[in-house]
This record gives structure tokens, sequence and C-alpha cells, in this order.
């Protein structure tokens, strides 16, 4: 049997929601007509038929449908593209989950610039900030397999309104089987003095890669992984901001709203020091490689590394 790593994402999406539902009938897998591509079409669906609903291509009634399974005392899981998951269904997602504080969970699949073949209209760059400005929801995003199996866990044993990224492929190996996810903590990946390196999600393994390559290179870095978006983990933030007087932040998002203005609005209020933040410039996505966005918008492991030594010159 292949390790868990060795799985893409969304298979071990699809797995954690089986084991889930072996153990907790409450739990349901909501689709939106893109099953195949969230990896339970026929995984889960075949399994756990009663545990399944198909909802057609109409995302916002999944959400709804979701809504009214979890005031059943249900544990709805509704995925659909990024981009699906929370442009096109913010309304019914603000009045039927957040507003009601109701417990359900949506997974925004291939977020991002992950979305790269099927270009701008569905490359979602936004839904981080989005769903972090909405109350009562929480927002996520895991970088490996093994944060993503304790995260569906922790949401499935929590009565909290959730927004989770998935990356559908298969991802590096960051954590092991003993991986664990508490809401509002952040993961120290590598300790350093001279810079804070902040990261979420997809952007996790570049940012690993980039930490141990300066750091052979003289420059410690402080790296925070920071799987829950909302609620940050200020304490760890401003310890680390602390310790280094500068801190870098990567996303795969807009730069506006998403990790980098959560980063800023933190430190703003309690300990102010220079910070660059990396990802998508307030620009919309097109058809392209992984390279080529990387390039285009400056955000990949070469403008990481770049980030970090140019903000060492802006030291207090």
């Amino acid at each position: 049997m292949a390790e868990l790593h060795e799985m893409e994402m969304r298979a071990v999406y699809a797995q954690t929601l089986n084991e889930l539902m072996e153990t907790n009938p409450a739990v349901m897998c909501l689709e939106a007509d893109l099953g195949r591509a969230s990896g339970t079409v026929p995984k889960v669906s075949d399994a756990h038929p009663d545990n399944f609903v198909e909802c057609g291509v109409a995302e916002a009634n999944m959400i709804c449908v979701g809504a009214g399974l979890a005031l059943e005392g249900k544990i709805p899981f509704c995925a659909s593209f990024s981009c699906f998951a929370s442009r096109r269904v913010y309304d019914q997602i603000t009045i039927s989950v957040a507003y009601a504080n109701n417990n359900v969970k949506i997974v925004g699949t291939a977020p991002g610039i992950t979305q790269g073949p099927n270009g701008g209209t569905h490359m979602c760059f936004q839904d981080l900030a989005i769903m972090r400005a909405m109350p009562n929801m929480h927002v996520y995003s895991p970088c490996d397999v093994y944060e993503l199996r304790a995260m569906l866990r922790q949401m499935a044993s929590s009565d909290q309104p959730a927004y989770m990224q998935l990356v559908r492929p298969k991802l590096p190996k960051i954590f092991d089987d003993n991986a664990t996810f508490t809401p509002g903590k952040a993961v120290v990946l590598r300790e350093g003095s001279d810079v804070t390196l902040v990261s979420t999600g997809f952007m996790t393994k570049f940012a690993r890669d980039v930490a141990d390559e300066l750091s052979a290179n003289g420059v410690g870095v402080d790296l925070l992984h920071c799987p829950s978006v909302k609620p940050l983990d200020i304490e760890a933030l401003v310890a680390s901001a602390k310790k280094t007087g500068a801190v870098v932040t990567v996303e795969n998002q807009n730069i506006v709203g998403g990790l980098g203005s959560a980063v800023c609005e933190a430190l703003g209020e309690n300990y102010p020091v220079p910070i660059q933040r990396l990802g998508i410039n307030d620009q919309f996505g097109e058809v392209a490689t992984e390279g080529y966005l990387f390039d285009k918008h400056c955000f990949g492991p070469k403008h990481i590394t770049e980030a970090c030594q140019a903000i060492l010159k802006r030291k207090a």
C-alpha cells in the first residue's frame, strides 16, 4: 500500500472522508458535478452512497442543501473549484452558513495558480480574502496530506463553519503521521534570527526549500507555516517578528486581503516591522504554467529568496 505522502491530496481527502463516515455517519460529502475532480467519485460515492449527495451544476443550491443538513445534525463537506466554492456562492454562504453560524465545511479545490490549465475565469486569487472577511468563518489551507488529514478530522469534530483550500495533486511531505492541527496555531518549521518567512498551503513547500538554502548561506530564517489563516496565530507571529525584525509573506493568492494582509494587520497593531508581501499583485490569472506565473507575478522560490535578502537592509 502506498505511503500517504505518495498519494494525491484529493485522494487523501476522499480517503479521510470515508474514514470519518465509518466512525461518524453524520459526516456527509456534497458535490456539484465535480466529484471526479475532487476525488470523491467514485471513492466516496461508491463506499458510502447514503452519505453522498450529488447536487449537480448548482453550487448555490449545494451550499443551501449543506446548511439544511447541518441544521438536522449532519456534518456536510461541500466541495467545488475554489472560484465556485467562494465567489459564486458568497451570498448563500453569508446568510445560510456564516450569519446562521451553521456547521458547514466548504472545500475550495485547485486554488490560485494550481488551476493553470483552466485560466483566469477559474483561477481564484481572492478566496482567502473574501472568506476571511466573513464573520464566524474559519479559513484553513493545509500544506501536505498529513496536515490535510489532521485538519479534516478536526473540522469534523468541531461545530464551526470553515472554509478549506484543497490542492488536488501530490505535494511534498512536510509532516508525518503524528501531524496535528489546531485552529489559530502556526507551526514553526525552521528557526532563525535574521528574517521571518510566513507561508500557508501550497507555498509552504517552496518556503521550506528557500529557508534551507538561505540558512546554508548564513541567513537564519524563522519559517512560520500558517495552516489557519483565520484565526491567525498572532502570538507566534509577534514573537518571531521581535526575534528577527523583518517579515516576508508568501501565498498562492492576491496579496490584497489574504495571508499577507492578515500579517500586516496583526503586526501593524502589535509590533510594526518591515514587511514584504509576495503573491499575486492584484491581477487576474491566465492559462499558463506554474513557472510562468511565478515569474510573471514574482513569488516563486527565487523571488522569495531575493525578498528575504532585500528586507534585511530595511531592518532598523
